[in-house]
Formats: structure tokens, sequence, C-alpha cells
């Protein structure tokens, strides 16, 4: 099976890390295919009216690793959207992969994944991790790394 990587980023943070790990999965042999959650048109900071383009099928994936960063302490609209609008996940393993700009996960990041864990779940996923990557804190290539390692093994 490929490894299916669905994610949102809109500083381009989160697709950094997606990034990262895909390289490392690869290196390990998987076949990874890392799609990118769009808009149509532009949104403005802080709104919530935006439309999405049409989404991936993500049936052919497994895992799936889900990216997005914090917005607002929560998790961003963009994936929250994206996971209200796709189809079905029943059964399938899902991972789970936070960015956030403040330096504690406790401000959003825990947060975030709770709501994606969720999202997840109701669309039958069967989530079997996460990582909250803070972004503003020294040492951000160590906290990268342990989250790609993390990720990468529990795929």
């Amino acid at each position: 099976m490929t490894v299916g990587m669905l994610v949102s980023s809109q500083p381009g943070n989160t697709l950094s890390v997606a990034n990262r790990l895909r390289e490392k999965l690869r290196g390990a042999g998987h076949s990874v295919a890392l799609e990118t959650v769009a808009l149509t048109g532009e949104r403005k900071a802080g709104t919530r009216e935006f439309q999405l383009a049409p989404l991936p099928d993500l049936k052919p994936y497994e895992p799936l690793i889900v990216g997005s960063p914090v917005e607002a302490f929560s998790l961003s609209p963009v994936m929250a959207k994206a996971l209200r609008e796709i189809g079905s996940l029943e059964k399938k393993k899902v991972l789970c992969l936070i960015t956030q700009g403040f330096p504690y996960p406790w401000l959003g990041g825990h947060r975030a994944a709770r709501q994606m864990r969720r999202l997840c779940e109701a669309k039958g996923g069967v989530v079997r991790g996460e990582a909250v990557v803070n972004w503003v804190k020294k040492d951000l290539d160590r906290r990268v790394t342990a989250a790609v390692d993390k990720l990468a093994e529990l795929a």
C-alpha cells in the first residue's frame, strides 16, 4: 500500500515537516503520496469564509497521515472543513501531525490534535498516534526530527 499524506499548510511549516516525513518514509522503502488541501480563491486571515478545491481520493492510502497548523488555539478551519468533507476513513489507520507557532503544545496544539482525532474517528478512521511540533522554541530541528521519527515508526 501507499502511505498517504493530506496536508494543509498556510505559511509552509506543516508542509516542510510533511516533506521530511515523506523522505524518511521513502528511505524506509515506503511508497508515499503527498496531497495538499487547496482553496479556490483567496482566504482572508481569520475568516471562516472560503471554498475548498476538490479533495483527493484517499481510499488507496494506508496509513493516512493528516497534517495541519493550529489557528486561534484550534485546528485550522481549512483542515477541519476538509476532514468534514472527505469520504469515509472506515478502519483506515490515521496519524496526526500538528504544527503551531506557540512554544508549548498546551497553547492549542493538544486541542487541535484532539479535534483532528475526533474528525477522523467520526469518518471511521483509527487514529494511532500524533505529533505536535512547536515552531518558536529553540532546537526546532530536534523537535521536527522527533516528530518525524515518531510518525514514521507508527506508519
